[in-house]
């Protein structure tokens, strides 16, 4: 854990090329690497979860530029940012999702899991000129929409918060007056739900993003447009062939609930977008994995028995984007943790496999069980999706008129996609 003295340190600095994030809940750290990728600097991630935290501290090469580890172990509830760590560019973070989970027990508001306000807390403190929320898209189901309309009218008023004495009920109606008055607010929000296998993660993987910038700013933002699609996969499959010769595999035959699709790639020619990355090409260079035996070259690269395929439990199809990652090795009722060949035959993902639908590293090394693995890289933000939407910020605050005036420095989802989803 950080002492506030080495903290301090790091944000005395006035004249710094690369802006400055500071994440909650920061998990196995795929948003951070993200960030890290796109050009931020990190000053501190927060997490509570032990293994987490070793895994975080394990990395610190990859995720931090000072010497040791910004790793804060703690409860985010009893988080106070120091004053010295104030002018933080981007604030990081993804809520626990398990009240608003499609596999939990959907108690949202009212479980005490629910650590949105304390993200909104330390928001408000912080008042950084950029934000960035990741969650499930459970959040956005019927019986929440009333709380996620509050959660985005509180981030737009940050500087209304509520009183202890207050249910977040009663302080939304506050909220509901406060936003059809003339009072200006402090962040302008956009929220969506985006899906990694279209930005060129190897995983259909849907979730809610939640996107904020300061309103003095003046910054107007759009999200990231799309760069893959399952288009210009099915034209490599099947009507250039690129996809079988560049896995040196056989050509593959057009099935017969594609063939109009197929046809009408075939007159209106190759997509403009790249193709949706497969289970295969997320694979290539990795050997497969030795029953019980970590691989003498790739971390966390060992095979597991007991990989079973039924109905409904079939695995992620090796020439298809992968099933969403769950958190953990069991509780998986689509069999999203396993990989299917073309033979039918079925085995689990090395932790290492399951890392790379994540677009992790090969060097990025996980510490804990195999389940506590699982359950980190279950539970991330694809390092590559973060690496879009933080560089999109990036760029707009760097070039932000308001900014440059002010400031000296530059500063289903749990199914795979079938074939079945690739039919017009």
């Amino acid at each position: 854990m950080r002492d506030k003295k080495s903290i301090a340190s790091l944000s005395d600095h006035t004249n710094y090329k690369k802006l400055k994030t500071l994440e909650l809940f920061a998990g196995g750290g795929g948003m951070a690497l993200g960030a890290r990728f796109s050009g931020y600097e990190s000053i501190l991630a927060l997490e509570y979860e032990k293994n987490s935290c070793s895994t975080l501290r394990l990395n610190s090469p990859l995720l931090f530029e000072s010497s040791e580890p910004l790793v804060h172990e703690g409860d985010v509830r009893e988080f106070i940012p120091d004053p010295k760590v104030h002018n933080i560019d981007l604030l990081l973070g993804g809520p626990p999702c398990q009240p608003f989970s499609i596999g939990g027990h959907k108690k949202g508001f009212d479980d005490s899991r629910d650590l949105f306000p304390e993200y909104i807390r330390i928001l408000s403190n912080l008042k950084p000129k950029a934000f960035l929320i990741e969650n499930v898209k459970g959040i956005t189901a019927k019986r929440f929409s009333d709380y996620l309309n509050f959660i985005h009218l509180q981030l737009r008023y940050v500087d209304i918060l509520p009183k202890k004495s207050d249910t977040w009920e009663g302080h939304y109606k506050k909220l509901l007056k406060v936003n059809g008055s003339p009072h200006s607010s402090s962040y302008t929000v956009q929220s969506t739900i985006l899906n990694a296998v279209n930005y060129g993660v190897p995983q259909s993987r849907e979730r809610v993003f939640i996107i904020g910038f300061r309103s003095d700013l003046n910054i107007e933002w759009k999200w990231p447009k799309e760069t893959h699609s399952k288009e210009a996969l099915l034209y490599s499959m099947y009507v250039d062939q690129s996809y079988s010769k560049n896995h040196k595999i056989s050509s593959m035959k057009t099935p017969p609930e594609l063939a109009p699709i197929i046809n009408k790639l075939e007159r209106m020619g190759k997509p403009n977008t790249l193709p949706h990355k497969t289970v295969r090409d997320a694979l290539i260079g990795l050997p497969v994995p030795t029953m019980d035996k970590p691989h003498p070259k790739f971390h966390n690269h060992k095979g597991i028995d007991g990989a079973r395929s039924y109905p409904g439990h079939t695995g992620s199809y090796l020439d298809l984007p992968a099933k969403t990652l769950k958190a953990g090795v069991h509780g998986c009722p689509g069999g999203e943790n396993m990989v299917l060949y073309p033979d039918g035959k079925v085995r689990y993902f090395s932790v290492r496999e399951a890392a790379r639908m994540q677009t992790f590293p090969d060097d990025y090394v996980f510490v804990g069980s195999r389940s506590e693995c699982m359950r980190q890289i279950g539970n991330a933000v694809p390092v590559e999706l973060a690496k879009v939407l933080t560089g999109s910020i990036k760029r707009h605050l760097t070039e932000s008129k308001e900014l440059k005036k002010s400031v000296k420095r530059i500063s289903a989802p749990h199914e795979q996609l079938s074939l079945l989803d690739y039919s017009p």
